[in-house]
């Protein structure tokens, strides 16, 4: 069985996985679509290069999908929503050499806020 992808998605109906996959350049997001559907083909058994957890027990259970390109490297941050389900939080483009803390917590807070909505329908 294959793995499904799904996006996050705010209260408000915005999608910030979408919307930054939009806003890259159209090789970029060629590319970054492309690793979408190698991790929705091959699930949890994607490794590196393409998928590294986040490290620390706060960001537990999220990874980023990594996406390289000749002008640049993308994140997009995502997380395994019950048993064949990976939800797509966000994405960025990354400019340092370390993961700046407002994107690991802007990924925790948009697992948490999916699981608590989904938990409670």
């Amino acid at each position: 069985m294959k793995w499904q992808v799904e996006y996050y998605k705010k209260e408000n109906g915005d999608i910030p996985v979408l919307d930054y996959l939009l806003s890259l350049d159209a090789k970029i997001r060629a590319k970054a679509f492309s690793e979408i559907e190698l991790l929705e083909k091959h699930g949890s058994r994607l490794r590196e290069p393409y998928v590294k957890p986040i490290k620390g027990a706060k960001y537990k259970d999220i990874f980023e999908l990594r996406v390289k390109f000749a002008s640049g490297i993308s994140r997009i941050f995502y997380f395994t929503y019950h048993k064949k389900i990976f939800v797509l939080l966000h994405g960025f483009t990354k400019k340092t050499e370390k993961t700046p803390q407002r994107e690991l917590e802007r990924a925790l807070r948009f697992k948490e806020d999916y699981e608590r909505r989904r938990d409670d329908e």
